[in-house]
C-alpha cells in the first residue's frame, strides 16, 4: 500500500493552529456539533472494502479481480502492522487519546476487529466463490493435493525434492527447543507428530519460505492450454513425512502472524539518523503480535499452544478458510494472459514534449521554455517527460547544478542513475533522501550511500519531519545568466509506478518558481528559515493556514453574493481545521466537490452542517493519487497541485509542496477532471453522513457508466499539437 494511506496520529491534535478553538465555530458563531468526523479507522476499513467491491465485480476481467484481492490483503496487513500496531501500543502505554469524535481508544479497537473480521471473511468468499470459479472458466487452475493423479503428484515430488526440501527448516517445540520466533507476515505449518515408540506427541513448526513462488506450477512448463498451480503450502504439507521421517504425522494446519512493525526514531536524541533506522529496522522485526490467522480446521489443541505462545487475545484471532494470504495472487499477474487483464495501455507522450520529427528526441528545456507543461500519468508518459527532463539534465553542459527530493523509487532507477551521472560529469548535485519513508527505510538508505559514493551531497531534511514534497530544480547557464527549470509533482519519482499511479506533474521555467524551490532547499539542506513563496503553500508553517484562508474567501463570496466553489482531491482528508473550514463554507452556500481515494472524516448532506457538499471516490485500473485544489475565488480560479494530504501528518510533520497552476489551458484541464469526477454519469462510489459508501455502475436501465479512467485514456491519446494536425 501507498504510504500516503496510513499513520500513526490518531485522536485530535490540538497544536495546528493557535487559534483553533475558534475555528471550531459555525459560520454564525455557535459551536459546531461534537459529532462531525467519520472515523478515520472504519472509514479505510471501507476504502479496502471499494477495492474488495473491485475483486467481486464480473465485468472486472478476472485476473485483474484476482490482483484485487491480493491489494486488499496487502492493504490490511499494513493497516495492522502500523494503524492498528500503535493505537493498541497507545492503550497499552496508557497514551491513548479519545478520538475527535469522543470516542473511547478501546470502543475504536473493538469497531476495527468486528469490522475487519467480516471483512476478511467476505474476502475469503470472494475468492472461493466468485474469483477461483471464474478463475476455473478462463483456464487458470488453483488446486489442491487430492485433485492430482499420480503422474502430477510424481512430478510435484521430484519438484520438492530437489528445489524445496533443501530449503525447509523444521523446528520442534519441547523443553530442549522453545517456541521459535515466528517473524511477521511470514506463512507457518503447524505439525503434531507422534514418536512411534514412545507415543509421544510433539509439536514443530515449518515455515513455508519466502524465497519460493507462492504457487507451483503443475503441468510441465511446456505444455499448452490450461494451466494449473499448487499452494506451495499445499506441496509441502503432503511432503511432511520426509521432513519427519519415522514420526506419525497427526495433524498440520497453516497459519500466519502479523507484527507491530511500525519504526520510530527519536531524531533529537541521536547524532547519526541512518545508524539509529537501522537499529529501529532490527527492532522492527521483533515487534509483538497483533492478528493470528488460522486455517478453519485447526484443532483446539495446536489453537491453545499457539495463543499462549504468542500471547494472542482471542479477538486477534482470524478463522479462515484456506489458503491464507491472498497476497500471493499477486503472482498470477505474470501469466501471459493479456485477454484476462485490462487492454494494454500506452502512454503518449506530453504534447508540448513531443519531438520535431518522428525518431528524433525532443529538447525538453526549449519545449518547458516556451510555457508551463502540465503532465497527467500515466495517460502521459512519464519517462518522456520527468525522466527525460533530468536525464537531459544530467548530460547537458549548460546545467550547472540538480537539486531533488527523493521520496521513494525503483530498485533500478534511471532517476538515480541520472543524478550520479550528473555528479560524475561535475554538476553540483543535491538529493533529498527521505530514509524515513515508511517500508522503503532499507532501500532509501541504499540508495542513499550509492548516491554518496558517487560524489552526490545528500541530506535527509529537517530534524523532527518527514520531506514528501516531489521537487527537481535544475539550473541551467544560457545566455550569460542562470535559468531555473522546475518540476513539483503529486506522486514519486519511480518510473514503475508511475505506469499505475494516476499524478500530475508541472514542469516550468518559471523564474518565481524556481527562486521558491530555491528557497526551499536551502532550508531543506542548510538552516535558512523562510517564511515565505510566491507561488507554493509548503508545509508545515503555511499549508494549512493558506487552504483555510481560500476556503474562508470562498464562504465570504459566497455570502457576498460572489461566485464561489471548492473542488478538492485527495488520497485522505482527517484534519479538523480543513474540515470545520469547509462546513463553515457549506454553510454559507458555496458548493463544494470533494474526490477522495481513501479516508474521509467528513459528513457530507447533512442539514445544516453539510448540504452542498458532496464527496466521491474512484478506484480502478489507476491507483487515483493526485491531490488538486481549486478554488472560484469570484471567477479568477485559484488552483493547486501537489504532495500533500488533508491529514495532521501531512501539515505538521511533513514537509509538502503544492504549486499553483496558472495557465489558462491547465485550469480548463483541473476543470474538466472534476467535471467527469462527479458527473452522475461517471461511475463511482459516493458518501453518505453515516459513513456509507454507495456504488454506482450503472443507470437506471442497467446500461454500464462511464469509466473514467477509460475516458482520460481515450481524451489525451487524442491531444494534438497546438496548430497542427497530429
Amino acid at each position: 500500500m501507498d504510504d500516503d494511506q496510513i499513520s500513526l496520529d490518531a485522536g485530535i491534535v490540538t497544536d495546528f493552529d493557535d487559534d483553533y478553538d475558534e475555528l471550531a465555530l459555525a459560520s454564525d458563531g455557535s459551536p459546531l456539533p461534537d459529532q462531525r468526523y467519520l472515523d478515520r479507522e472504519l472509514s479505510w476499513l471501507a476504502f479496502n472494502q471499494r477495492v474488495l467491491e473491485l475483486a467481486e465485480d464480473p465485468s472486472v476481467p478476472v485476473l485483474e479481480r484476482a490482483n484485487f484481492l491480493a491489494i486488499f490483503a496487502s492493504n490490511l496487513d499494513e493497516f495492522f502492522m502500523v494503524r492498528v500496531a500503535g493505537l493498541k501500543r497507545r492503550i497499552a502505554t496508557g497514551l491513548a487519546v479519545p478520538t475527535n469524535n469522543g470516542r473511547r481508544p478501546s470502543d475504536v479497537l473493538e469497531d476495527i476487529s468486528i469490522t475487519a473480521h467480516r471483512l476478511q471473511e467476505r474476502h475469503a468468499r470472494a475468492y472461493q466463490d466468485l474469483v477461483k470459479p471464474a478463475l476455473d472458466d478462463a483456464g487458470v487452475h488453483i488446486v489442491d493435493w487430492a485433485s492430482l493423479d499420480d503422474d502430477d503428484r510424481a512430478r510435484l515430488r521430484d519438484v520438492f525434492s530437489q528445489q524445496i526440501f533443501p530449503v525447509l527448516m523444521p523446528l520442534a517445540v519441547d523443553p530442549a527447543h522453545p517456541f521459535p520466533y515466528i517473524s511477521g507476515l511470514s506463512l507457518n505449518l503447524s505439525v503434531r507428530v507422534r514418536n512411534a515408540k514412545t507415543g509421544r506427541e510433539e509439536f514443530a513448526r515449518v515455515k513455508v519460505p519466502p524465497v519460493l513462488g507462492r504457487f507451483i506450477r503443475v503441468d510441465p512448463a511446456e505444455s499448452v492450454g490450461d494451466v494449473r498451480f499448487l499452494p506451495l503450502e499445499d506441496l509441502i504439507a503432503n511432503h511432511l513425512g520426509d521432513l519427519f521421517a519415522g514420526m506419525e504425522v497427526i495433524e498440520h494446519h497453516v497459519f500466519r502472524v502479523t507484527r507491530n512493525e511500525d519504526v520510530e526514531v527519536e531524531e533529537d536524541e541521536t547524532e547519526n539518523l541512518i545508524q539509529a533506522l537501522e537499529k529501529e529496522l532490527l527492532r522492527r522485526r521483533f515487534g509483538p503480535p497483533i492478528r493470528l490467522e488460522i486455517t478453519d480446521d485447526m484443532d483446539a489443541v495446536t489453537l491453545d499452544l499457539i495463543v499462549r505462545e504468542l500471547d494472542i487475545t482471542e479477538q486477534e484471532v482470524y478463522r479462515l478458510p484456506a489458503p491464507l494470504d491472498l497476497g500471493g495472487l499477486f503472482d498470477l499477474t505474470r501469466i501471459e494472459r493479456p485477454d484476462l487483464k485490462y487492454p494494454k495501455h500506452v502512454p503518449t507522450t506530453a504534447v508540448q514534449l513531443l519531438p520535431p520529427e518522428p525518431n528524433t528526441k525532443a529538447d525538453v528545456f526549449k519545449a518547458i521554455s516556451r510555457g508551463d507543461v502540465l503532465v497527467h500519468h500515466p495517460y502521459e508518459s512519464f519517462a518522456t517527460s520527468v525522466q527525460a527532463f533530468l536525464e537531459q539534465a544530467a548530460a547537458d553542459p549548460d546545467v550547472l547544478a540538480i537539486k531533488q527530493t527523493l521520496y521513494r523509487t525503483s530498485g533500478d532507477s534511471p532517476i538515480v542513475e541520472a543524478l550520479i551521472d550528473a555528479a560524475e560529469a561535475g554538476k553540483q548535485v543535491l538529493a533529498l533522501v527521505e530514509i524515513k519513508a515508511r517500508f522503503d527505510e532499507q532501500a532509501n538508505i541504499t540508495w542513499a550511500r550509492k548516491l554518496e559514493k558517487a560524489g552526490v551531497h545528500v541530506v535527509y531534511g529537517l530534524v523532527g519531519l518527514k520531506t514528501h514534497c516531489k521537487l527537481a530544480l535544475v539550473v541551467r547557464q544560457e545566455k550569460g545568466r542562470l535559468r531555473h527549470y522546475s518540476h513539483i509533482g503529486t506522486g514519486n519519482y519511480n518510473p514503475k509506478t508511475s505506469r499505475i499511479y494516476e499524478d500530475l506533474g508541472l514542469l516550468t521555467a518559471d523564474d518565481q518558481v524556481g527562486k521558491d524551490l530555491t528557497r526551499l532547499f536551502n532550508e531543506l539542506s542548510g538552516y535558512a528559515i523562510e517564511k515565505k513563496f510566491r507561488r507554493l503553500l509548503v508545509a508545515p508553517l503555511h499549508l494549512r493556514k493558506g487552504l483555510l484562508k481560500l476556503i474562508a474567501k470562498e464562504e465570504a463570496n459566497a455570502l457576498a453574493g460572489k461566485p464561489s466553489g471548492i473542488r478538492i482531491k485527495v488520497n485522505s482528508i482527517v484534519d479538523e481545521a480543513i474540515i470545520d473550514g469547509l462546513y463553515r463554507a457549506s454553510q454559507a452556500g458555496v458548493p463544494i466537490d470533494i474526490w477522495v481515494r481513501g479516508i474521509c472524516g467528513l459528513k457530507p448532506g447533512q442539514p445544516g452542517l453539510s448540504e452542498t457538499i458532496r464527496v466521491r471516490s474512484i478506484l480502478g485500473r489507476y491507483l487515483e493519487h493526485s491531490r488538486v485544489f481549486s478554488f472560484v475565488n469570484d471567477g479568477d480560479p485559484q488552483v493547486y497541485i501537489g504532495s500533500a494530504d488533508m491529514m495532521h501528518r501531512n501539515l505538521d510533520r511533513r514537509v509538502e509542496a503544492l504549486v499553483r497552476l496558472v495557465d489558462p489551458a491547465h485550469l480548463r484541464e483541473i476543470e474538466g477532471l472534476f467535471q467527469l469526477a462527479m458527473s452522475d454519469g461517471t461511475a463511482s462510489w459516493s458518501l453518505d453522513a453515516d459513513g456509507t459508501w454507495t456504488r454506482r455502475d450503472h443507470d437506471a436501465d442497467g446500461a454500464p457508466l462511464v469509466d473514467m479512467q477509460d475516458e482520460l485514456m481515450i481524451q489525451i491519446s487524442r491531444r494534438k499539437r497546438p496548430g497542427t494536425t497530429r
